[in-house]
């Protein structure tokens, strides 16, 4: 597997023309909360930042040349573009949710929004039947994590696009799919038959660890109008800093994105033959359940490694203490390497008889694999487990 050569230079690109009155090559700062007006209503294109700002405007463009979208919006965090998408539906709707999703994203569904009569199903999506189960006349979203977080599971975007098509009747039923795993770079959903792609911008597209953000990208122009709304009038954007750091990110995402893969496999395969790992939950070994759906659907595995470490809790957390180079801390994507304790970090929130269902134990340690020498990384692992 390969990434696509023109993605190098559609990320380089994406999004950037040089300003007109100084030609600069990059998309200037504009810091500013409003704009002057010729006269009431008559203006340049934009009025008030909340609802346009040339710097966003110009990553906004560039997010949806990534995914290969029409349109793209950014929020001010991952979960304010989630709530922006739950915000497309009415009290009553059922929601279809893989059950292996980022602790965020179900804390969000089952805490927050399910109080305002809104029905979230967690089901185990790679399983057809449970998802045909699950469909009702009442549903109006599908809510797919692939690479699910934190067991790395694969889900058949295509598949489950078709069945969602099937039942769609005067109602529609929206295919969401969250790709923060994959990156655009890895994985594109809508070419695969969703309705509307969200991630957390912080992860790989931001790749530095600096800045948190959001963003949800469509190529339907009426999914684009409610969200633009839900995003004017909510108001949970992020500010041109950000929205400036972000869219210089986006230019070294497919350099990034080869080396996070490149070292992931190295790792992975130590781990896989590492006599104090239980399993290795990574789509790039030929021995992952999801090693050949991963292989049609995406074009790179990515660097997120999950393993089970062959030991008691105390011994995990010994390991994770002895680290040097990964460093004990939530969150992913980054340059640098990261180890983290789902049960105890990430997905602390989900309920305790799902976790225990999903394999979230005391021994699983998921990796964000950075973009260091892979032979740094595998010494450190090595001598962290002591051997």
């Amino acid at each position: 597997m390969a990434i696509d050569p023109k993605s190098f230079t559609k990320a380089v690109h994406a999004g950037s023309k040089p300003e007109p009155v100084t030609g600069a090559i990059m998309t200037p700062i504009f810091m500013t909360s409003t704009f002057v007006q010729e006269a009431p209503g008559v203006h340049k294109g934009f009025d008030y930042s909340r609802a346009g700002n040339p710097t966003r405007d110009a990553y906004e463009t560039a997010l949806a040349d990534l995914e290969e979208a029409k349109f793209g919006l950014a929020f001010a965090s991952g979960l304010a573009a989630e709530q922006a998408i739950i915000q497309l539906l009415s009290p009553g709707a059922r929601i279809v949710v893989s059950d292996d999703v980022y602790g965020g994203t179900g804390r969000l569904f089952r805490r927050l929004y399910a109080k305002y009569g809104l029905d979230f199903q967690f089901v185990n999506l790679s399983n057809e039947a449970d998802l045909r189960t699950a469909l009702t006349p009442a549903t109006r979203m599908v809510w797919v994590e692939t690479p699910s977080n934190p067991t790395m599971k694969i889900i058949d975007v295509r598949k489950i696009a078709q069945i969602v098509k099937e039942k769609s009747g005067k109602e529609r039923v929206l295919l969401v799919v969250d790709n923060t795993f994959a990156s655009p770079i890895f994985q594109t959903p809508l070419a695969l038959g969703a309705d509307i792609v969200v991630h957390s911008t912080t992860k790989y597209i931001g790749g530095h660890s600096d800045m948190i953000g959001g963003a949800v990208m469509v190529s339907d122009s009426s999914l684009h109008e409610q969200l633009r709304f839900v995003q004017f009038a909510a108001g949970a954007v992020p500010a041109p800093f950000e929205c400036f750091l972000l869219h210089r990110s986006i230019k070294t995402l497919a350099v990034r994105m080869e080396r996070h893969a490149a070292n992931a496999q190295i790792v992975a395969e130590f781990l896989a033959n590492h006599p104090r790992v239980r399993r290795v939950y990574f789509p790039g070994l030929k021995t992952d359940p999801g090693h050949g759906l991963a292989r049609e659907q995406m074009h790179g595995f990515s660097g997120m490694v999950s393993f089970d470490f062959k030991g008691t809790y105390d011994e995990t957390v010994k390991f994770l203490q002895k680290l040097r180079v990964f460093s004990l801390a939530e969150s992913l994507g980054g340059v640098e390497s990261l180890v983290n304790h789902p049960e105890k970090m990430t997905h602390a929130s989900v309920p305790e008889e799902l976790r225990r269902k999903l394999g979230i134990g005391p021994t699983l340690v998921r990796l964000s694999v950075g973009i260091e020498h892979a032979g740094d990384l595998v010494d450190d692992l090595q001598q962290a487990f002591g051997s």
